[in-house]
C-alpha cells in the first residue's frame, strides 16, 4: 500500500480552525484532533524525528485525513468531543464510562415520592444531586426512607392500594396511600427530608431537638423517642460526612498517571455536602501527562450528558483552560470556573482527591490481570526462560538509627502475598548501619527458608545500589543458595520515578528499563510496597518504645483537653481513627490543634 502523500495534502489544506480525522487503510479512524490552524497543526505530525513513539506509530499508519472546518476553535473542541465518542479512536484519550450521573427526584404529586433518576429531567418536581454513582444515591434514598418515611412507590401502585404495604410494616413509610397520614403531616415529613437533601442537617437537628424536648415536657414519650432516634441517625451521617463545606456546588477532580494507566477521581459537592466520589480509568495513548488526561476528561465528561457545577477544582494546570472555559460557556450558557491553584479548605479537598486517585490507580495496577502482564514483561526483560512465580523485596527503615526494622514483601502470579510478608526487628548493630541491618535480615530470612525447606524466590530485589547488593551476595554465598537472581534497585537522579537503575547480581552490571514499561512498573510497585511495609513497622516499633502517651507529646493538649478527647472518642484507638472534622467538634479543640492531633496519629507530626 502506498504511503500517505502528506506534502500534496498539506498544499490544499486550509489555515482555518477545525477538526481533523486520521484514517488507516481500512477507513478506520485512528485519531481525532482539533486545531486553531488546520494546516499548521496537521503539518506538525509529518516532521522528522518525533520524540513520541505514539506519534511515530500513528503517522506510519495514516492512509487518509479528513477535515471539518469550523467557525471557531471552541466549535472544533465540541465537535472533536462528539467524534471521539462516536469513533473511539485508538490513539485518543478515551473516557469509556459514558453514563450520566444519577439524581434523587422529588415528584410534584400531592403526596410526593422520592426516587432515583437518571437521564433527562422532564418530569415535574425537584432534582437533588448529582450523585457520583447509583450506590451513593441508593444509600441516600434508604436513609430518607428510614428517617423520614416518605413513599417511593409508583403512582399506579400507590393509587390502587387498599391496605398498607410492607414498607409501612417495617417503618419506612407512613402509608399515605390508605390515609394513615394526613397531608399536613406528610408535608412536614417532606420539609424535613428536603432540608436534609439541601445540606441543612444542622438546622434540622436543632428543630428535632426542640421538638423532642417539647414532646417530653408534654409526657409524649413515644414522639420524643422518635425524634431522638432521628437525631442519632442524622448525627451519625454528619460524622461519616468527612468533608463539609459552608455552601456551594463544585466538583473536585484529580488525576494520577503511571505509564499508560490513569485514574481520574471525581468528588461531588452539592449544597455544601460531599455526596460521594467515583474513579474513572480512561484509555490512554503513550506519554499522556495528567494535564492532557484532565483536559480530555472534562470535555468528554461534561460537554454532553453530565451538567457541571459552577466550579471545578482540578489537580493539574490545563494547557487549554481558556478554550475549555469558552466551550462550557457556549454550550451551557453559563460560566464555569476551572481552577487548580487554591488554598485552605479547597486545597485540602484537592489533596484528598489526589490521594484517592493514587490509591485507586495502585489498586488497578495490582489487579491480577495486570499482574500477569507485568510479570511476563519482567520475565522477558530479565531473560528468564520460565514463568516467574515468586518475587521478594527487602527494605530498611529507621529514624537516625532508632527502632530499625527490615521488611520483606512477597509477590506472586496473583499479586502481593501478604500472608508471606515478614518484618525483622534489627538488634546488635551500629545504629544507622543499613548494610549490617540488611545482612542480618537476609541471613535470618533465608536460613529459615532453608531449614523449613520452603520455596526460594525467582528474583530477590534489594532497595539500594551496589553496596546493598554486595550484602545480599555475601549472605546467599554463605548459605550456598543458588538459582536466585538478585537485583539492586537504585533510585534515579533526584530520586525521580522512572529513572531507577537496576544492578544485577552477576558483575554488578547496571541496566535501565524503559520508563513506561510494564516490567519497571512491577519493580516500582514491589519496591514501594517494601518501603511502605518497612516504614509502617518502624513507626509501630518506635511508638511502643516510648512510654509517654501520644497526647502528652502534642503541644496544646493539657489534662482537660486530654480528658475531653478520650471521653468523646472512648479511647486512643478510636481517636486515632477520627478525621480532623471529627476531632474539631470537641470543645476547646481548634482546627490547627485538630490537625496536629491527626498528624501525630498518622506519623506526620
Amino acid at each position: 500500500m502506498a504511503a500517505f502523500d502528506a506534502k500534496t495534502f498539506l498544499k490544499t489544506l486550509t489555515t482555518l480552525p477545525g477538526v481533523y480525522r486520521m484514517l488507516d487503510g481500512q477507513g478506520r479512524v485512528l485519531y481525532v484532533g482539533k486545531a486553531h490552524n488546520l494546516r499548521q497543526r496537521v503539518a506538525s505530525y509529518f516532521r522528522e524525528n518525533h520524540a513520541s513513539a505514539k506519534t511515530r506509530s500513528l503517522v506510519s499508519n495514516i492512509q487518509a485525513i479528513e477535515v471539518t472546518v469550523t467557525h471557531t476553535e471552541t466549535e472544533a473542541l465540541i465537535l472533536e468531543n462528539n467524534l471521539i465518542k462516536e469513533f473511539q479512536p485508538r490513539y485518543n484519550i478515551l473516557l469509556r464510562d459514558d453514563k450520566s450521573y444519577p439524581y434523587i427526584h422529588l415528584s410534584a404529586d400531592p403526596f410526593p415520592r422520592l426516587t432515583l433518576h437518571r437521564g433527562a429531567k422532564r418530569a415535574p418536581g425537584r432534582y437533588f444531586g448529582p450523585y457520583p454513582n447509583a450506590s451513593a444515591a441508593h444509600d441516600t434514598l434508604n436513609l430518607l426512607q428510614k428517617i423520614f418515611r416518605l413513599r417511593g412507590c409508583e403512582n399506579s401502585f400507590f393509587n390502587n392500594r387498599s391496605r398498607p404495604c410492607l414498607q409501612y410494616q417495617i417503618k419506612r413509610c407512613t402509608a399515605p396511600c390508605v390515609g394513615l397520614v394526613d397531608p399536613p403531616t406528610y408535608q412536614h415529613q417532606l420539609r424535613e427530608a428536603t432540608l436534609f437533601l439541601e445540606g441543612k442537617s444542622g438546622q434540622l437537628i436543632d428543630e428535632l431537638a426542640q421538638r423532642m424536648e417539647a414532646a417530653a415536657a408534654a409526657l409524649n414519650f413515644e414522639a420524643a423517642a422518635f425524634c431522638r432516634d432521628q437525631i442519632v441517625e442524622l448525627r451519625q451521617i454528619q460524622q461519616a460526612q468527612h468533608v463539609e463545606s459552608a455552601s456551594g456546588d463544585l466538583d473536585v477532580i484529580a488525576c494520577a498517571v503511571q505509564g499508560e494507566v490513569a485514574c481520574v477521581q471525581v468528588f461531588v459537592f452539592r449544597d455544601g455536602r460531599l455526596l460521594g466520589n467515583k474513579p474513572f480509568f480512561p484509555r490512554l495513548p503513550e506519554h499522556a501527562d495528567a494535564g492532557a488526561v484532565l483536559s480530555a476528561f472534562l470535555a468528554q465528561h461534561y460537554l454532553d450528558q453530565n451538567e457541571p457545577p459552577r466550579e471545578l477544582l482540578v489537580s493539574h494546570e490545563l494547557a487549554d483552560l481558556a478554550l475549555l472555559s469558552q466551550a462550557f460557556q457556549e454550550r451551557l450558557g453559563q460560566r464555569i470556573a476551572i481552577t487548580s491553584r487554591v488554598r485552605g479548605e479547597r486545597a485540602r479537598w484537592l489533596t484528598m482527591a489526589q490521594h484517592n486517585a493514587e490509591q485507586a490507580l495502585a489498586a488497578r495496577l495490582s489487579s491480577q490481570a495486570g499482574m500477569q502482564h507485568r510479570l511476563e514483561a519482567l520475565r522477558e526483560a530479565l531473560g528468564f526462560d520460565h514463568a516467574l512465580s515468586r518475587l521478594e523485596c527487602f527494605d530498611i527503615s529507621h529514624t537516625q538509627g532508632e527502632a530499625t526494622v527490615a521488611s520483606c514483601v512477597v509477590f506472586g502470579a496473583e499479586g502481593p502475598r501478604k500472608s508471606d510478608y515478614r518484618r525483622y526487628h534489627i538488634e546488635g548493630i551500629t545504629p544507622g548501619d543499613d548494610y549490617a541491618a540488611l545482612h542480618q535480615a537476609l541471613s535470618r530470612r533465608y536460613s529459615r527458608l532453608q531449614e523449613e525447606k520452603n520455596a526460594l524466590p525467582d528474583v530477590l530485589f534489594i532497595d539500594g545500589g551496589k553496596g546493598q547488593l554486595a550484602q545480599a551476595r555475601d549472605v546467599l554465598e554463605k548459605l550456598d543458595i543458588v538459582g536466585v537472581m538478585t537485583i539492586g534497585v537504585a533510585k534515579g537522579p533526584d530520586r525521580k520515578p522512572g529513572l531507577e537503575t537496576l544492578y544485577l547480581f552477576e558483575g554488578n552490571r547496571p541496566f535501565i528499563l524503559p520508563a513506561g514499561s510494564a516490567a519497571l512498573h512491577l519493580v516500582q510497585q514491589i519496591r514501594d510496597e517494601a518501603h511502605r511495609f518497612a516504614i509502617t513497622g518502624h513507626r509501630q516499633r518506635r511508638a511502643k518504645s516510648r512510654t509517654s502517651s501520644v497526647l502528652d507529646r502534642i503541644s496544646g493538649i493539657g489534662p482537660k483537653r486530654r480528658q475531653a478527647l478520650l471521653k468523646q472518642f472512648g479511647g486512643l484507638k478510636q481517636l486515632g481513627r477520627a478525621g480532623v472534622e471529627d476531632i474539631v467538634r470537641v470543645d476547646g479543640i481548634s482546627v490547627e490543634l485538630a490537625q496536629r492531633i491527626y498528624d501525630t496519629f498518622h506519623g506526620e507530626g
